[in-house]
């Protein structure tokens, strides 16, 4: 009897935690501040579904709301900085290699 507690219990953490991280995957869209050129919605969860990596983006800043601002604002990146070495250069790639690619223009990502 001892050993199906044990199981039972022993399961109940691994799927617990399981959903934790599962449900613990940002917003499914966010507005990021763009500056002059105006605001930039950011279709977060596709993102997450095409890279499937996290840190792709994330070794830049950290996952909390505001990280990116954060970052800036705390001289720890430059402006532009993610938009330029991360995001355009994968839409860049993307596009070059004859695949699905974002916009790969600063109209195409600000909203005015």
């Amino acid at each position: 009897m001892n050993n199906r507690i044990v199981w039972f219990c022993l399961i109940l953490l691994l799927l617990s935690t399981a959903l934790v991280f599962a449900q613990n995957q940002g917003k499914e869209e966010m507005t990021l501040y763009g500056g002059k050129m105006g605001d930039i919605t950011f279709p977060h969860h596709m993102h997450q579904g095409v890279i499937n990596d996290c840190m792709v983006c994330h070794a830049d800043f950290s996952k909390e709301s505001g990280a990116l601002l954060a970052s800036k604002k705390a001289g720890m990146l430059k402006n532009k900085q993610v938009m330029n070495k991360t995001c355009l250069k994968c839409h860049r790639d993307s596009k070059k290699a004859g695949e699905t690619y974002g916009p790969v223009k600063c109209s195409g990502c600000h909203i005015k």
